[in-house]
Order: C-alpha cells, then structure tokens, then sequence
C-alpha cells in the first residue's frame, strides 16, 4: 500500500492558470456512418467474442466492428 500524502497550509510558489485545452463533452462524441448488414459466423467464433467481451466489459459486436475496421485500415495502408 502506498503513503498517505500528508497536506500542508505551506506556501504553493509560484503558480499559473493554464487555459482549458480539453474539448467539450459533445466534440467527443464521434459519429461514424454505419451501415447495417447480415453476416452468418460460426458459432464458435461468437462464443469465442462473446467470452472475450465479457471479460473486457465491452459488447463482441463492438469487437468483431473493430477487427474489421482494423483489418481494413491496415491493407488500404498498402493499396
């Protein structure tokens, strides 16, 4: 287990404000066109994504959308 910080009334130095550089919760929201299609898999497969997404917290459709889009992003690289 780590220290306790102990805080003090002590003088800070010198300090400066920083401008927020964060964009706003609504500039975070990244839309994307999907489009919606019919795939048959075999059931293998989805089980191994569904085990996979619920150790991870996540959604297996959300994993198998991100494996595709990270298998297209990385041959449009050498096309």
């Amino acid at each position: 287990m780590k220290s306790k910080i102990k805080y003090t009334d002590e003088p800070m130095g010198k300090v400066r404000v920083i401008k927020d550089f964060l964009p706003p919760p609504d500039k975070l929201v990244m839309k994307e066109e999907n489009v919606k299609v019919t795939i048959s898999l075999k059931k293998s497969s989805i089980a191994f994504f569904k085990k996979e997404a619920q150790k991870h917290h996540t959604s297996y459709q959300r994993m198998i959308r991100r494996l595709i889009d990270l298998y297209t992003s990385q041959h449009q690289k050498s096309a």
